[in-house]
Parts: structure tokens; sequence; C-alpha cells
């Protein structure tokens, strides 16, 4: 019997709580342990809201704990597997040549959010509105995948950003959470947010240097990689996901 609810808060829940915590779940359910019982052993703020959802959801669609438990360890099973296999590709922004073929930014850019089913995380030093780019985000937010954008602020940048904040780049997009590096959690000065990237479900990764900017991502020179399965994208997900944990990042207010 196809249970889509339950496999994408069981799926949820592993995303917020990484492998070890989601095989602690696991076994929590293993033992026919409650949702508060698991919620104080697991002792993670951050995916208290997952592991709810998925208990409750468990419950509506009459999974016993067995089964539940079982998913979740064949779910990370299969991840697994699937990080064993990982392709690279390069990716440019700029003028094409004939004789080597290469993916754009703004198309693969386009195709990494349209591939998040559940989560997207993404990180930017500029940013400025780009039509396709925004199409994209709201399809994805429409379709229920929860989108974290980090910014640099103009004050972070210390005088070197001019314009828009960068946060207003998404100002057309709602239903997404925009995050920042507040000053007061950086340990030097100068330092800046100058991070590139996105990622969709821990399993597809783009990298590189281009802003999320038209000209970043069409027309100036950038180089980045595409990196599908593997541990890359689990990593830098992890990454974001516990700045954000610790408040080295922060939500940030338009």
């Amino acid at each position: 019997m196809s249970r889509k609810r339950f496999e994408a808060a069981a799926q949820s829940a592993a995303a917020s709580l990484g492998v070890a915590r989601t095989k602690d779940l696991a076994g929590l359910f293993a033992r026919g342990k409650g949702v508060e019982y698991a919620l104080t052993m697991l002792q993670d703020p951050g995916a208290c809201e997952a592991i709810r959802t998925m208990y409750e959801v468990a419950e509506q669609e009459h999974v016993p704990p067995s089964e539940a438990a079982a998913y979740l360890r064949g779910y990370l099973a299969g991840q697994a597997r699937q990080r064993d296999v990982v392709e690279i590709r390069p990716v440019w922004s700029g003028p094409a040549t004939p004789g080597v073929p290469v993916r754009p930014t703004a198309r693969v850019l386009s195709e990494v959010v349209g591939r998040a089913e559940q989560e997207l995380l993404a990180m930017t030093y500029a940013a400025r509105p780009y039509a396709p780019l925004s199409a994209a985000l709201r399809s994805a937010v429409a379709r229920g995948v929860e989108v974290h954008v980090v910014v640099e602020t103009r004050t972070g940048a210390d005088g070197l950003l001019h314009g828009p904040e960068p946060a207003e780049a998404f100002s057309d997009v709602s239903g997404i959470g925009l995050w920042h590096w507040p000053p007061e959690q950086r340990d030097h000065r100068p330092a800046r947010q100058h991070a590139k990237l996105a990622v969709a479900d821990r399993r597809v990764l783009w990298l590189g240097s281009a802003n999320l900017t038209e000209s970043g991502v069409h027309r100036n020179i950038e180089a980045g990689l595409l990196v599908i399965g593997g541990t890359a994208p689990q990593r830098a997900a992890e990454h974001i996901r516990d700045l954000q944990r610790r408040g080295v990042l922060q939500r940030l207010k338009i």
C-alpha cells in the first residue's frame, strides 16, 4: 500500500535529523516509544516539528511502529547507496565554445531548484531579481519545498555592496526563509558571507563563483560544479543547518 504522506514525513524527519539521529529515531519506533519520549531523547530543536509530523501521519495512516522503523532504515540504506554513485559536471556562465560542451549556470540553477521535493538551501553574496530563478523558487514553494536562502547584507559587506539589499531580490517569492550572518557573529573584521551554492534534498549540489544575479548566472564568465550524489550535498546541507541551529546564521526580515 502506498503511503505517500507518511513517506514524505519520514523523509523530512530524516533530512532534519541527519543519518545518526535518524537511526536513533528508527530504534525508538522499533521499541514502540512515543513522540514525547523521542523528542526528549533526540534533543534536536530544529527537527521537533518534523518528528511530531511523522508520528502524527504514522498514526493517521495506521503505520505500525515496526514498519515506520523499517522504512527509516530502508530510506537511509537507499540514500547511502545513492551517495556511492557520484556525478560531477562543470558549469559555466558567459560565452560558450563549440568544441567543449558545458552546461550554463542559469539552466543548471533552475534545474537544481526544480529537483527539490522537500528542502532547498541556497547561499549568495549579491542578489538581484532574476525572473527565471524567482519563478523556479515560487514553483518550489508551491509544491511544498522548504526553501532557505542565505544572503549577505549591505552592513555585513561593510560598504562593498551597493544598491538595494540582496534580500530584496526575493521579495516577490513568498514563503521562503531568508537568513544572514550578523556582524556580531563574525569573529574577524572584515569577514563576509561570500558562499554561492544551492543544494536540493541533500542529493544535488551546485557550487560556484556566480552570485544569484542575472549577471552572475548568465552574462559574466563564472565557473562552478554540479555534484549529483556522494556525500558533498549532504555535508553542505548539514553544515548550513548546523550554522542555523547554533545561531551563527539568523533569520532576516525585509
